[in-house]
Parts: structure tokens; sequence; C-alpha cells
């Protein structure tokens, strides 16, 4: 039985759901909690209300199969308005499996900072004022020791002051480095007065077939260990990306001037790897390996008084706290990273709007008198931090503003056409050309996870555009990511999990499908997605792009207004005919 937790903080009132029709119909994960949210978001909807409804899920595979290790959340984004959804791994989905919870329904308001206990059957709601205020490095650290005594797999989920103070663009933490980043997850639960979760639990995941089963799982192992492809993430994570990309100009490097980072190798993979690695570890259950620690010092008391600091590096963090603020000494970097860490703010977004920023001031459209005396200049990692830490004790109104995210701020000081922002939500690491920007554009989540835009523009380098041919492309690779989504698997994974060897997978747990039925589920998920987005405000035709970015060059050149309004327009109508599945399959 798959089933669903539900909670609301403001009546402690807890309620269990038989869900296996839902799972059966839409795989689970992304798939089961679009069906769910359907119900429940409306246009009208406050996301910090009381009503607002957070939900975590995992998917039919996570606990029998290597690298289904993510976790999914879905809520309406503070930051957008929009539909939010975000993927993070660590230990999560196996703390959830274990549990016996599928699903998570989180809805109301604590009356005062709490944390939410499930401990298998035992769920309460533990006052914790004590922590409120606390970084999220230091709130997983308390909480470790503290529920220590629990048996099984266990996992910590919690925000820093970052979402307590409600800014749309904080994330959610989970265990020692995993995150639910992007579109203000972090502030959803900080209106809830959620400090964080912690869930444990002692179930063990039962399997009919245990021969056949076992062959497979011993067959996608060995695949997984042993793919080029993987080895990549193990080896130097997706840090290795940097310079590659700064090579065919597609690394954003000073608030997307320019795809050239000429200290690009400083920060690279290979520096971090060669200098500062301490270790890689992987999520729960996942053999790749991916997530690489970087160690650096700091002094804290004259002369030589140091502790030592280890945080979590990867190519996102890179890009934008790095190259796009034009930092080009790793260790300043890793002190960057570690004070967005603790904060709680979404890494690509903070960064983005420090890159506004600088260029804002820059232009004169904002001056010390905003920023306290502060200077802003590219390279400069000492200002920079002193910048987040104005934002962290909210020194004045611009730096309050600063973490409400860069759409709001060019609104309201100016810089619009260089804030460089899809949907609302802060772009990603690659201005690789059309395809990068129409995927951020078009996407049901505004990233680069949604249909791999980037990879396509990289197929298509030095290659005459072919404009249906990409699009088309890009849309059926986004169909794909549906039934990925809906196992909430790890993407590293994604070319071991080829349709047929998910389709074993499937019926190992008792699923009954074909390629045409799993096909069919794909698109039914992607129109809902669409359905509920429309429905909260999303309009294809409105869409826009940064119009820095048709100044810009990109790895396949300039930017075309023309082709990026072609490009999206035929992706709606691809998109057409997938809501007109969702509609009639719900």
């Amino acid at each position: 039985m798959y089933r669903m937790l539900s909670i609301d903080l403001s009546s402690g009132k807890i309620e269990e759901r038989d869900i296996s029709d839902i799972f059966k119909k839409f795989i689970g994960g992304s798939g089961v909690l679009t069906y769910l949210a359907a119900q429940e978001l409306t246009k009208e909807l406050d996301p910090f209300s009381e009503r607002a409804p957070i939900y975590f899920a995992l998917g039919p595979l996570n606990g029998y199969f290597p690298s289904m290790s993510k976790t999914v959340a879905l809520f309406k984004s503070p930051l957008t308005g929009d539909l939010g959804e975000s993927h993070a791994g660590g230990r999560m989905s196996l703390a959830m499996l274990s549990a016996n919870v599928h699903v998570l329904r989180i809805v109301g308001k604590a009356s005062q900072p709490v944390y939410l206990s499930i401990d298998g059957d035992r769920v309460a709601m533990i006052p914790c004022s004590s922590l409120w205020g606390r970084s999220a490095l230091a709130t997983e650290r308390i909480l470790r020791e503290k529920e220590d005594h629990r048996k099984g797999k266990k996992s910590i989920v919690r925000i820093g002051p970052a979402g307590e103070r409600l800014s749309p663009i904080a994330c959610v933490t989970v265990d020692s480095s995993r995150h639910f980043g992007r579109l203000g997850l972090g502030a959803v639960m900080g209106s809830k007065n959620l400090k964080a979760i912690v869930i444990s639990g002692s179930e063990c995941p039962k399997i009919e077939n245990k021969k056949a089963y076992q062959e497979l799982y011993d067959r996608i192992f060995k695949e997984l260990i042993e793919s080029e492809n993987t080895y990549k993430y193990r080896d130097l994570g997706t840090a290795a990306n940097v310079v590659p990309l700064s090579k065919i100009m597609g690394l954003p490097t000073r608030n997307f001037s320019q795809g050239f980072f000429e200290s690009a190798h400083t920060i690279s993979g290979e520096y971090f790897a060669d200098h500062l690695l301490a270790q890689q570890i992987s999520c729960a259950h996942c053999p790749i390996g991916c997530i690489h620690m970087g160690v650096f010092r700091e002094l804290f008391a004259d002369p030589h008084m140091y502790k030592t600091l280890k945080t979590s590096y990867d190519h996102e963090l890179i890009y934008s706290l790095g190259s796009n603020l034009s930092i080009a000494k790793a260790e300043e970097l890793l002190k960057i990273i570690h004070f967005v860490e603790r904060q709680g703010w979404d890494a690509i977004s903070i960064g983005v709007v420090l890159a506004w920023a600088t260029e804002a001031f820059q232009r004169g459209l904002i001056t010390l008198e905003e920023t306290a005396g502060l200077a802003l200049n590219f390279g400069d990692a000492e200002t920079y931090l002193k910048v987040l830490e104005n934002i962290a004790i909210e020194r004045n109104e611009f730096y309050k503003d600063l973490e409400k995210g860069v759409a709001y701020c060019a609104k309201k000081y100016g810089g619009e056409e260089f804030a460089i922002c899809f949907n609302k939500n802060e772009a990603p690491g690659y201005m690789t050309g059309p395809d990068a920007f129409v995927g951020y554009a078009v996407g049901v989540r505004h990233s680069h996870l949604d249909c791999a835009g980037y990879s396509f523009d990289q197929k298509y380098l030095g290659r005459a555009e072919d404009v249906e041919k990409e699009v088309k492309a890009m849309y059926e690779e986004a169909v794909w990511r549906m039934i990925t989504n809906s196992l909430v698997m790890c993407l590293f994974a994604r070319g071991v999990y080829t349709p047929k060897t998910v389709l074993e997978c499937l019926n190992v747990v008792g699923y009954n499908l074909d390629e045409q039925s799993l096909d069919r589920v794909a698109h039914t998920i992607h129109g809902m997605k669409y359905i509920i987005k429309e429905k909260l405000g999303f309009d294809f035709a409105k869409l826009n792009l940064p119009k820095k970015l048709l100044t810009v060059y990109t790895s396949r050149g300039k930017m075309n207004e023309d082709s990026f309004k072609k490009r999206v327009e035929f992706y709606s109508k691809l998109v057409e005919e997938d809501k007109e599945l969702a509609l009639r399959a719900v």
C-alpha cells in the first residue's frame, strides 16, 4: 500500500490515506504530487497561507534500486507564484520509505517554531524556539545529536535563517549537503514556523521474486559503477563542466556578459580536486558518489588560530558565486559558498542577485547610499561577503530587498534588461545558446533540468539551426523526464535507466506497464503540469528573453529574438496535445 501522511500544524490533526490507486495511475513522485496539487493550488492561494500545502514524495523504486535516491517536493512558489517543484538527494527518500510514508503533506502553521518528528508511526511537533535563528548547518548538528537514539535510516531536513525571514529564494537543506533548491520552499516552511523535519523508521522493502530482482539489481549496479558518464561525476563532480563550458563560451561570466571566464582553470573541478577536495560522498543507496566536499581554513583569532571548514561545491555554485561574480580564487569561492549554505539561500538565485546588484551599481542605478558605503565590483570576494552579511542582518531596505530575488529588485531599482531570470526564476549556469535559454523559459520548473537545452546546444555547436528539430528533441526529453521525476531518480543515472530497464524495474515492484502505456503516462503528467501552471498565471505568450542576452555571444553566437519567439510558440503547440490528454485522463 502506498500511504500519504497528512499533518496540519495548526490543529495538530494527523491523517493517513491509502493512495495506491494514484501511484498506479501516475507512477509516483512528481506525477502523483502533480495530481494531488491540482486539487489544492489556485491563483488566489497565498504561498504563505496556512492552507498552502507542502508535499514531499518518493517513487516506487526508491529503496529498491540503486540511484533511485531522490525525494521530490511540490508547493506554490513564493518567488514566481507558479508551480514550485524541487528534488533533493541525501537520506530522505530511504527514511520516508522506512517510515512507510510515500507522500508527506503538510499544511497549517504552528503557533511557535517547531520541528516535525516522524519515527515510524510516532508523529510529534516538538517546540524548538532555541533553534530559530540558527544556521542550517548548526540546526542539523544539534538535531543529529538530540535524535541520535533512533534506529534505522534517519534524515534531517531544515531551513536556515533565510527561510525564517521568508526570503522567496530560501532553500531547504537535507542531511549533510543536499538541497531542495530553487523557487523558495525554505520560505514556505518558514511561514509555517516549521524549522525542521526529522524522519526515520525501520520498515524494509519487500520483494516477491527475489531471484529475478537480485539479477536485475546486480546488472544495474554494475552498469552504474562501470559507466563512463557516472565516472565523470565520481571523479570531479559536475565541476568537471567548468573549463569545457568556458572553452565554448558557455560559462556565464560577470552577470552573463560573456561565456568565457579567463580564470576558469583556477575554480575548475580539476583545481578543486588537486588542492581543496576533502572527500566524495554519496546519497543513500547511490554508488555514484558525486558530492564533492572542499575544505578551507578560517582565521578566528590572531595571529594563527584557525578553524577548518568543509562545504560542498558543484558546477552551479561555481558558476553563480564564482565566474558570474568573477571570483578567481577557489578558496575565496568556498568561503562565499559556506556563508550561503549557513543562511540557507538557493545558491544560484543569490549569485544572480549579487551579479545584478554589481552591474546596477556600476551603471549608477544604485549608489553608496543603498549599499551603506560598499562599492560593488566583480571579483571582490571580501565585499561580496560583507554584502551577504548585510543581507543576513537586514541592514537596510536595499539589503532586505536583495533576498527577494532579482526580478523584484530590478522592478524596484531598475535594470530589468540585465536581470537574468526566466518567469522570475534566476537562470542556471549555461549560456550555450537558444536551446538553453528557451529551455529555461518553457520548462515546468524554468530550470536546466527540465529539458536539458544546454546539451542540445552543444550537440548543434557549429551547425545550422534546425528550430523544429531542436525544439522537438527538447520536448521529448522533457516528457521522458516526467517518468524519471516520478521515479524520483538521480538524473546522473539516466543513461543506465533506459525505458526498457525502467519497465523491468517497475514490473518487479508490481506495476504492469508496457512502453506505450508508460509514454502515455509521461505525456499526461506533462500536460497536467501546464494546466496547473496556466491556472496559476503562466502564459507562453508572455515569455521574454532578458534583453541583455540578445546582445552577448553564446556558444552558438548571438541570440535572435524572433528565433526565441518561434521556438517558444512551437513548444507551446506540442504541449497543447499533452494538456488535452491530461484533461481526458483526469
